[in-house]
């Protein structure tokens, strides 16, 4: 019987549009990924270790890829050498280490809404980052490289105006009501009073950094290793060990490393189970069927559902600095997609006018819009 009923659910999964399906699953991501935000500020909050907490993650999302890994890649998985086990452990130092630690540390001196705004920059700084390596090249004589430059600036623009100034409060919300354990766990979570704000945009900045360095580092690594499972999970081991060997020098209180109540153990696990395992699928699946374009096209659907979710459940206020620099960011962002779409454009008329490589279409089609570093292609911090 209940064979029967998987059976019939799995029928009418696969009688709904595919589109439909993709466009359900990234809004699920985006809720998946804000609802990261809400928690991470939450963990900060209740005294949860910034260095103990990223170790916590990637273990639950190492156990979760581990297995995928092993089975699904047998086969495409090259032999580990120790010029790949170095390429993983300064993919992990960035991507990672890095990447990781700036958010914690620029979630905890600004707010959720800003943090996930500020993201929005990855493709432009990812591309900036990948043409001063010659990685991308950048054609100012045609409208796609104008474009990708100027969505370059305009994020680069917005990003220094979160940065700089702040701004008036436009919007403050009621605080949230303490009627419960679960809501005094999230309440006044909205804005780091008594922070630096400024610097907590720079730590932001830096996580920025980080996750395009580690976009662009991954193009030629999975070039010679194109298991992307395993680069993930040997990614996500030597971050463990490096967030290991941090967090073993500089937290001096052994009592970081124990739970002291089901809303830390609640953060943790939302972070590694949802954020990091699930977001991965999710996201993986969806850059197979739509492509990278149509799943970086969504990354501002996050902003917007983290604005909500802060301001109803933390309480958040809204300065009118941030909301100019998220929009200039955002701006950004479609410029940047739009010229890479474009010069996908112009590459496919170059191929289909050349004869002999008419066959090759299909294959080059699909080779270059997976290995291109410019959009995000797993989930922000692995």
């Amino acid at each position: 019987m209940a064979d029967s009923g998987s059976a019939s659910s799995k029928r009418m999964w696969c009688s709904i549009p595919e589109r439909f399906q993709l466009h359900a699953a990234m809004l699920a991501l985006q809720f998946g990924y804000a609802g990261f935000h809400v928690v991470s500020r939450a963990a900060l909050n209740m005294g949860v270790s910034k260095l103990v907490f990223p170790v916590y993650r990637n273990i639950i999302a190492l156990l979760l890829l581990l297995p995928f890994a092993y089975f699904l890649e047998k086969k495409e998985r090259p032999a580990l050498t120790l010029n790949f086990v170095f390429q993983f452990f300064v993919l992990a130092l960035v991507g990672i280490t890095a990447n990781q630690g700036f958010y914690l540390l620029g979630l905890e001196n600004t707010s959720p809404t800003f943090a996930s705004a500020i993201q929005n920059s990855v493709p432009a700084i990812t591309f900036l980052m990948a043409a001063l390596l010659r990685i991308e090249q950048v054609r100012l004589n045609r409208k796609d490289g104008v474009a990708k430059v100027l969505g370059t600036i305009f994020c680069v623009a917005g990003a220094t105006v979160i940065t700089l100034y702040k701004g008036p409060a436009i919007y403050s919300p009621n605080p949230p009501l303490e009627s419960s354990n679960t809501t005094s766990m999230f309440a006044s979570l909205g804005d780091a009073k008594g922070k630096s704000w400024t610097l907590g945009c720079i730590y932001l900045i830096g996580h920025c950094l980080s996750w395009s360095g580690w976009l662009v580092l991954q193009a030629p690594i999975l070039k010679k290793y194109p298991a992307r499972l395993s680069v993930t999970s040997y990614t996500c081991f030597f971050g463990i060990l490096q967030f290991l060997v941090i967090a073993l020098i500089a937290e001096r209180d052994a009592q970081a490393w124990i739970f002291h109540s089901g809303g830390e153990v609640f953060t943790i696990l939302y972070a590694g189970v949802v954020a990091s395992g699930i977001a991965f699928a999710v996201q993986i699946w969806c850059i197979h069927r739509g492509g990278p374009v149509f799943v970086a096209v969504y990354q501002p659907v996050q902003t917007l559902v983290v604005a909500i979710m802060a301001s109803v459940a933390l309480g958040e206020e809204f300065y009118l600095g941030g909301i100019i620099g998220a929009v200039l960011i955002v701006i950004g962002l479609y410029l940047v997609l739009w010229g890479k779409s474009e010069e996908k454009k112009f590459a496919q008329m170059a191929i289909a006018s050349t004869p002999e490589h008419s066959s090759n279409r299909a294959a080059t089609h699909a080779r270059t819009s997976l290995t291109q570093p410019l959009l995000p292609s797993s989930t922000e911090n692995v």
